[in-house]
């Protein structure tokens, strides 16, 4: 059986996805101050964790080990807010791709339950009287 990967042209498919997303970070309120002032790591090491999730080389393993996204980024603050932007970052770059069905699909619902995974701070300010 052919992986998402081999189906959606392999690592040039993933470096432009990848390109179109960090084009919105660049530009994000929410999402520019979560990342390094310098952004050629986070693509490289995002280029490589996106392709190997979806089937192809697993470069990514082999130089950083298990991806444990939430400790990688437990340092960061990431609530509803912060869920969103990343979400609709990716998934805008995502309709830059063409990518058509059920290709689509099956990305757009791993970025969901990624995104959702990776809130680790409640937005909502409680307050006590």
């Amino acid at each position: 059986m052919e992986s998402l990967y081999d189906a959606v042209g392999g690592q040039t498919f993933f470096e432009q996805l990848v390109r179109n997303f960090y084009q919105r970070v660049e530009h994000d309120p929410v999402l520019r101050p979560l990342y390094p002032s310098e952004l050629d790591d986070s693509r490289h090491w995002l280029t490589l964790f996106l392709a190997q999730y979806f089937g192809g080389p697993g470069a990514y393993s082999e130089s950083k080990g298990h991806p444990r996204l939430r400790m990688r980024h437990g340092h960061l603050k990431i609530g509803r807010n912060e869920r969103d932007a990343w979400w609709n970052a990716m998934a805008a770059a995502l309709d830059q791709t063409e990518l058509v069905e059920p290709y689509k699909s099956a990305m757009l619902e791993y970025f969901t339950t990624s995104a959702d995974w990776m809130i680790n701070h409640d937005d909502q300010a409680t307050t006590e009287t």
